[in-house]
């Protein structure tokens, strides 16, 4: 029976459509989903080599497939192979961020008796996978378990050259030594899993692999963050119905055990309408606009137009949503060993992602569906909802328990 391959799908997004006719591939070419069972590496090589391909990644663990760059009509004759599932155009995506605050006092992060903040550097035992652009593996106030990298950009290493996978991780794990910052959870391992070029573009391809290498270390990584995203869907079905390997990548990834936190996304939209963030197998974050660090609303902003202890108005919002964290105005680690404040969704997601670690470090044996309802049973309602254009008030993270 002809397999057909899903719609490009527009920038910005990662959603695939189920079963639209095949258009032209994006210049980054096409996934190929294999069934379970088959060989990876060696269907890879043979299309290839039978249609002049040029091979881009591999898929053994979250996902059995590869990326090629193709043309549109070997697309269409590999969607035939009866190991073939579907094959899925490939797309880009780009960061969800663009700017940075006081979000560890906000979340009690500095009461967690797990977090233990005193300016001793004691360190987190916790490994947590940055699905971003890389960090800088030196920084003195980050731990990052180098032997842990994943390129997956291109490019030569993990390493940042743009700044935001760097931030992320001085978010979730910035070192309590007394210098800099602090995280949420000080000191936890970073694993740099390089998906986004130094542009802060990537494809679904890359992040794939990205994931595929988090799924293979499942047994030392607790924790993924995923600060970026994309236009699409949730066909509440792993991505089985509409054909999006992402999403059975992830949940994939989320079965092995690892718990994932995502950016909402910051085009002021319904979230159903992004991915990641529409995924149910992920703790999806909105972002939360706070100058102080403090409930009550009565702090001017500090760099975005924006009320104190609001709905951050470039957030996304809606009922994919899980939890809101801190995502305005946020200092944290940055390239060339320095800081900077930024804003977005993608500096929300991260303190989720840190007080995942928390809970995991106090409670080993916690599944990713525990870690989520026990981060939304202990948020609060501190903050104004007034203006939030769903009318939901989702809980405020708050980590002074874990």
């Amino acid at each position: 029976m002809r397999r057909s391959l899903p719609a490009v799908l527009t920038a910005i997004a990662l959603t695939a459509p189920a079963a639209p006719p095949v258009r032209a591939a994006a210049p980054e070419g096409y996934i190929v989903v294999l069934r379970k069972g088959t060989d990876s590496v060696s269907i890879a090589q043979e299309h290839s080599g039978k249609h002049s391909a040029k091979l881009l990644h591999t898929y053994n663990h979250a996902l059995h497939g590869y990326a090629a760059a193709l043309t549109e009509a070997a697309a269409k004759e590999i969607a035939d192979d009866p190991r073939v599932v579907f094959v899925q155009a490939d797309q880009r995506v780009r960061l969800e961020a663009q700017t940075v605050p006081t979000g560890v006092d906000r979340v009690d992060a500095e009461l967690s008796p797990t977090a233990d903040i005193d300016t001793v550097d004691k360190r987190v035992d916790v490994d947590v996978a940055v699905i971003d652009t890389g960090i800088q593996a030196d920084h003195p106030d980050l731990n990052v378990y180098a032997a842990g990298a994943k390129n997956c950009a291109g490019g030569v290493g993990a390493a940042d050259g743009n700044g935001h996978g760097t931030h992320v991780a001085g978010t979730i794990g910035a070192l309590d030594n007394g210098d800099g910052v602090v995280g949420v959870a000080p000191g936890a391992r970073m694993w740099p899993v390089r998906v986004l070029d130094d542009s802060g573009n990537g494809t679904f391809s890359s992040i794939i692999c990205g994931v595929d290498h988090v799924t293979a270390n499942a047994d030392k990584i607790e924790v993924a963050n995923m600060s970026l995203g994309a236009a699409g869907t949730d066909d509440r079905d792993c991505g089985r119905t509409n054909r999006d390997a992402l999403h059975q990548a992830v949940c994939a990834s989320v079965a092995a055990g690892v718990t994932y936190a995502v950016a909402a996304g910051n085009s002021s939209v319904d979230s159903a309408k992004r991915v990641p963030a529409a995924y149910d197998e992920v703790i999806t974050v909105s972002a939360l606009a706070d100058f102080d660090g403090k409930p009550g609303g009565r702090t001017a902003s500090t760099c975005v137009a924006d009320d104190d202890d609001s709905l951050a108005n470039f957030s996304n919002h809606g009922r994919d949503v899980d939890l809101i964290a801190p995502g305005a105005c946020i200092r944290s680690t940055w390239i060339k060993s320095g800081y900077q404040v930024s804003s977005g969704t993608s500096m929300a997601s991260p303190h989720v992602a840190g007080a995942a670690a928390l809970y995991k470090a106090a409670h080993p044996s916690a599944t990713p569906s525990a870690v989520r309802t026990a981060l939304i049973s202990a948020g609060t309602g501190e903050w104004n909802a007034g203006d939030d254009p769903d009318g939901v008030k989702e809980p405020l993270l708050n980590v002074r328990t874990f």
